[in-house]
């Protein structure tokens, strides 16, 4: 797939929630998976005719102390003409070795998120980007209501006041689908993940595969409900005495 069609989506998330304004400088989460590459080259991509004047730079964890190879990314990087840091830590260890936790992905994505912004913060940055699609839009819809029992997901742009630093997720129109086929051309890395395949998000992700084969668009209308501003139309909240 071209990517010409993943940059008008992006464009349109962008201008639609007001993500980038001049002067920004915006660190991009790249960890090395398709979703995080697709946003880099995007990113980039639309830098050059953005009408916002910005800067990026490209940030990896590495959760495994320096045993991951970034080489391919770095040269990605520099391809791109994108200012690259990696930051080495022991995630993996952490959680998987010491803490053995049987639910890892909420820990993990705390861990690496605060590496991440404490990161941005030291290169003076005052966004990041995320690579956020419209399949994890709905699938954290469904993990609230199934695992929390409320009705919660992401927002597009979000400001943490404690970091000042504002979240952005410009992929947020577009489909995985659509981010596998760019991403067959980029140097997507080996999940190392013990976890990975054996998830929530991975169950609730097959779950909603499996609703598509009676409903098709089922996934459009989702997306839909979430974005409809009228969406709160939902049971009233009960009187506090």
């Amino acid at each position: 797939m071209s990517i010409q069609k993943t940059l008008s989506r992006l464009r349109k998330a962008i201008t639609d929630y007001e993500m980038i304004k001049n002067g920004d400088k915006i660190a991009i989460g790249v960890s090395g998976g398709k979703d995080s590459l697709v946003l880099l080259l995007a990113l980039a991509k639309y830098k050059i005719f953005s009408p916002e004047k910005f800067d990026i730079i490209a940030i990896s964890i590495d959760l495994t102390r320096g045993k991951t190879d970034f080489s391919q990314i770095k040269k990605m990087c520099q391809e791109l003409d994108v200012e690259y840091h990696i930051v080495e830590s022991d995630i993996k260890e952490i959680i998987f070795d010491e803490r053995k936790e049987k639910n890892p992905c909420s820990l993990c994505s705390k861990m690496r998120r605060g590496i991440l912004n404490s990161k941005a913060i030291e290169l003076g940055c005052n966004k990041i980007a995320l690579g956020h699609h419209a399949d994890d839009l709905i699938e954290t819809l469904f993990l609230s209501m199934f695992y929390e029992g409320r009705l919660s997901t992401f927002q597009p742009v979000s400001y943490m006041d404690k970091s000042q630093i504002t979240l952005i997720r410009p992929l947020i129109y577009e489909e995985e689908k659509n981010i596998k086929s760019i991403a067959k051309t980029l140097p997507v890395l080996h999940n190392e993940c013990p976890a990975d395949k054996h998830t929530r998000r991975e169950y609730i992700k097959k779950l909603i595969k499996d609703i598509q084969k009676d409903i098709p668009f089922v996934k459009d209308r989702i997306f839909g409900a979430i974005t409809n501003p009228d969406r709160t139309n939902l049971f009233p909240t009960k009187k506090r005495p």
